[in-house]
C-alpha cells in the first residue's frame, strides 16, 4: 500500500480492463494532424519510389534516400521546435510523427534487406543495413547541430 488513490497507483494511461480507450476532445485534432500528415509523407515516399525504382538484386536507393532526408528533415524540426520554441502545439505531431513518420519507412527498410537476404545478395543487404543506419544518424546528428547553430547565430 503505498498511500496514494488508486488511479494515482496505476499510472494516467491506465485503464480497466475491457473497456476500450476512448479519445478525448483534446486528443482528436492531434490524431487528425497525424493522420493528415501520415497521408502526406507516405504519398511523398511514394513518389519518391517511383522515380528511383530499385531492381530485386539493386540496392533499394528511394528508401534509401528517403530515411536519410527524413532523419535529416527530423533533426531540424526538433532544433526549431525546442530551441527556438517556435510552432503551434500541432506542428510536432503533424509535422514529426505524421508527414516524417509517414515518409521514413522502417518496414521498407527491414523488408527489402530481407528481400536482398533471400535472394542471395548477403553483401548488399548488409551495406544496405549498416549504410542506412550511419547515414541516418549522422543525418539527424549533423542537421541538429547545424540547425541549432543557426538559431544560436540569429538571436546575438
Amino acid at each position: 500500500m503505498t498511500g496514494l488513490p488508486e488511479k494515482e497507483r496505476a499510472g494516467s494511461g491506465a485503464r480497466r480492463a475491457g473497456r476500450p480507450r476512448v479519445l478525448t476532445r483534446g486528443q482528436l485534432p492531434v490524431v487528425a494532424v497525424v493522420a493528415a500528415g501520415g497521408a502526406l509523407g507516405a504519398g511523398a515516399r511514394y513518389g519518391v519510389a517511383l522515380l528511383l525504382p530499385t531492381t530485386a538484386d539493386g540496392f533499394p536507393w528511394a528508401t534509401f534516400a528517403v530515411d536519410v532526408a527524413g532523419c535529416a528533415l527530423i533533426g531540424v524540426l526538433m532544433a526549431v521546435v525546442v530551441d527556438a520554441a517556435v510552432g503551434h502545439r500541432l506542428l510536432r505531431p503533424f509535422l514529426g510523427t505524421g508527414v516524417l513518420g509517414g515518409f521514413t519507412t522502417l518496414s521498407a527498410y527491414a523488408g527489402e534487406a530481407d528481400a536482398l537476404l533471400r535472394a542471395g545478395h548477403a553483401a548488399t543487404a548488409l551495406t544496405y543495413l549498416v549504410g542506412t543506419l550511419a547515414a541516418a544518424l549522422s543525418a539527424v546528428w549533423a542537421a541538429t547541430v547545424l540547425t541549432r547553430r543557426t538559431i544560436l547565430r540569429r538571436r546575438v
